[in-house]
């Protein structure tokens, strides 16, 4: 790639931070991401007592469901606006902050809370998501997928303790015979640690705050990205893969079901399924560093989610198997998204637009996902339709793999009166 010229004046860029403080950093980021899947995951084994006891429609119990994806989609773009004004260290506590406002707003026992909570829930994960990435491009810019897999690997972990120990607590609660609120309140409560423990640990970043750098002062919008060719190869390869995970985290319990598997089975395999998906994070760790070809990694992926739907569909006796294959190859392929928003861009700010694009396009089409297959197997009345869809859908995304992977970078538009000329694209 061509060498950007520079003017008399030298560009402003960020510092790393040193090493006294890189620990208490990386230790903020991982508790951070524990609180980004959690408080999904673990409504989920709730959602039939949750739907009983406040009298839901199953429409309005699918809306548990979609409205933190809708959220996602909502907020993403005002995440990178967010970072750019307050500074990345104070957007991020933000996030943190919303995050444990609606979990205790969502377990104040009425429908309406719930869905409020829900919805503040959504925006806070949404701000976390979008930042991350532009946090690890500029303070670790040559670690930036070891420890993009590391926090998702948090993140699985996360998820798994949240949907393991709903029906536990709700059965404690029960047992206890706490009347004050309902036992599901109780349930969703419980994780209402992570965000306070994260918010604790993240409030040294606080004396920090990431001024914009001179390129972002120069571009006062990167709708440019929308123009794109490779902005879009990862955003369709974030949407495909987040659309595939949530068709599978609202329906698989339900899916189990109906293969004859009880209830407690279902539960404990769709737990098992939020396990997987922090795997990959344990063997892409060391081997995104070492692999500068990431095509093979992607398409392994997608090949490993093609392989659980139609092992699903053929062999459903053997469903902890391929849904432990499935989230091997989602969480996998999440990792490799988030790496791409940080490794294809050329400066923080351009990697939380993107990442801010990428998320808001890829959470509005999971978000039709469940709606869609849903509405199918009520129509069809059986999940082999839903499921090859799935499958199908799992071909076109190992298509996008191999062009998310590719290793130019995403040209910035900046003016050549200023500190930068204007480059092309690697």
């Amino acid at each position: 790639m061509p060498q950007p010229l520079l003017s008399s004046t030298p560009p402003i860029l960020p510092t790393s931070p040193k090493s006294s403080t890189s620990f208490l950093l990386i230790v903020g980021i991982l508790l951070i991401s524990l609180n980004l899947r959690s408080p999904i995951t673990g409504v989920g084994p709730l959602l039939d007592v949750i739907r009983e006891q406040l009298h839901l429609s199953a429409m309005q119990a699918g809306m548990l469901t979609t409205l933190p994806l809708l959220a996602f989609a909502f907020f993403s773009p005002i995440a990178s606006i967010l970072g750019r004004s307050r500074g990345l260290e104070h957007s991020l506590m933000v996030a943190l902050v919303l995050m444990l406002t609606g979990i205790i707003v969502r377990s104040l026992g009425s429908a309406s809370w719930l869905f409020i909570g829900t919805v503040i829930i959504g925006a806070g994960i949404a701000i976390s998501n979008v930042l991350l990435p532009s946090l690890l491009k500029r303070d670790f810019p040559n670690k930036v997928a070891t420890i993009t897999a590391v926090y998702v690997l948090m993140m699985g972990v996360g998820s798994t303790l949240s949907a393991s120990l709903a029906i536990p607590i709700m059965n404690m609660a029960d047992a206890l015979s706490i009347t004050a609120i309902p036992d599901w309140s109780l349930s969703l409560v419980g994780i209402v640690i992570f965000p306070v423990i994260a918010i604790g640990l993240w409030l040294p970043q606080l004396k920090k705050h990431s001024a914009p750098t001179a390129d972002t002062a120069e571009i006062d919008s990167h709708s440019y990205l929308w123009r794109s060719t490779s902005a879009w190869h990862i955003t369709i390869f974030l949407a495909l893969n987040s659309l595939l995970m949530y068709i599978f985290i609202s329906w698989l319990p339900v899916i189990l079901v109906d293969l004859g598997y009880s209830h407690q089975e279902a539960g404990f395999i769709h737990g098992m399924l939020q396990l997987a998906t922090a795997v990959p994070a344990i063997i892409l760790i060391p081997l995104m560093a070492k692999i500068h070809d990431k095509r093979v990694l992607t398409v392994c992926m997608t090949l490993l989610v093609f392989i659980g739907i139609v092992g699903l569909i053929t062999m459903p006796s053997l469903a902890m198997l391929w849904v432990m294959v499935f989230g091997v190859g989602t969480g996998g392929g999440f990792i490799l998204a988030l790496a791409f928003v940080s490794l294809r861009t050329q400066n923080a700010h351009q990697a939380a637009a993107l990442s801010g694009m990428a998320q808001c396009c890829g959470y509005l089409l999971a978000a039709s996902g469940p709606i869609a297959m849903g509405a199918l197997h009520e129509s069809v009345g059986n999940w082999v339709l839903p499921l090859s869809i799935c499958a199908g859908l799992s071909v076109v995304w190992s298509f996008f793999a191999l062009l998310a992977a590719k290793g130019s970078s995403i040209s910035s538009p900046v003016k050549t009166s200023t500190v930068y000329l204007k480059t092309k694209e690697c």
